[in-house]
This record gives structure tokens, sequence and C-alpha cells, in this order.
């Protein structure tokens, strides 16, 4: 029995985009993780604070790879979804703040922050990206859906995915940030 959608997926993963600010573009998928892991590195290597943001599915994967990056990649992650925190900021500033409003108080100079979001356009992902450049930290995205969605062109790096199925864009967001903490966690080790 063929599988219709693993081919899909497939054809997705090798049809994915890297690109810098400078709109530069990785000539294929294995360049292009090569330099996300580079990004990644630079930052373990500074201590730097990492953050992981996204809503719905996108959350989920943030919330995995905050854990995932801390324990197997041995980096300095913050979880910005205590149910407290969360419902605090979207209470008293509005949900489209609710990840920006902490990032004021928690990034810093020299910081990586991951922003996921699957149509690319989420306002509160729109805010926090703005607050994270303000702050001078450094920001990849993960987007698919529109070719140009808002959030696509505000990274320093940017992953997109053609696609406009959120199955197979998380499948691949998620499949993505698991090989580069794997690709981390072989070069140096699970640190306890």
């Amino acid at each position: 029995m063929e599988n219709s959608y693993i081919n899909e997926l497939i054809k997705k993963i090798e049809l994915a985009e890297i690109w810098t600010a400078a709109s530069e573009k990785a000539k294929d998928y294995d360049a292009g993780i090569e330099l996300l892991l580079d990004i990644f590195l630079k930052h373990k290597s500074a201590q730097s604070s990492l953050f992981f943001i996204g809503n719905g599915g996108s959350s989920a994967i943030a919330s995995h790879m905050t854990a995932d990056f801390m324990k197997n990649g041995g980096m300095r992650t913050y979880s910005l979804y205590d149910n407290a925190v969360i419902t605090c900021m979207g209470n008293d500033y509005g949900y489209e703040y609710a990840f920006s409003k902490p990032m004021e108080f928690l990034v810093r100079e020299d910081d990586l922050v991951v922003a996921i979001s699957s149509s690319g356009n989420s306002l509160n992902i729109i805010n926090a990206i703005k607050t994270a450049k303000r702050k001078g930290a450094e920001v990849i995205t993960l987007t698919g859906f529109c070719t140009d969605n808002k959030v696509k062109q505000m990274g320093d790096f940017n992953i997109y995915i053609p696609c406009e199925k959120y199955g197979i864009i998380e499948s691949i967001h998620n499949l993505m940030l698991q090989q580069i903490v794997d690709l981390i966690m072989e070069r140096d080790g699970i640190r306890f």
C-alpha cells in the first residue's frame, strides 16, 4: 500500500526553504540544517538563553523543544508557557502580547528566540519577534502556508515549508528542530 501522506511529507521536507535575513537561501536541506546547527552551537557556546514560542500545535512543539534543548542539548532554555504567566499576560495585556510582555523582562541581547507559526501571521508571535529584535536577540522563524507571510520576513534565519496543511508543516518543524538537538547531543553528549 502506498502511503501518500508520508510521500507528501518527504516531498515537502525536500522542498523546505531555509533563508537568512539577507535573503540568501541555503542550497539544500542539508546545507540549511548545517547553518541552523551553527547558530544553535554559537548560542550554546555563548551560554545565551533560548526561548521557543508558538500557538496551538506549534506551542506543543515549542514546549517539547524547550525540554529537549535543555536536557539533551545542554542549553539554557526558558518556557513562557507557565499557566499563571500566560493567562496573566493574556488577561492583563491581551493575547496578542502573551509572549512579548514576558520577553520584555526576560530576553537579553544575544539571546535566541525560535518563533514557530504555521500561518506566519499570528499577532502574538509578530509582537514577540519585534520585542526580541528590539532587545538585540537573534530570531529563527519556522512557518508555512503563504510564502509572503509576515513572520517569515522578520527573522534572522527563516525556515519556510511550502505547504498549506497544518499537520505536514508542524511535523516538519518538529522534525527539523529534533534533528538539530540530536546533532548537538551527538556532538556534545548529554550532560546531566
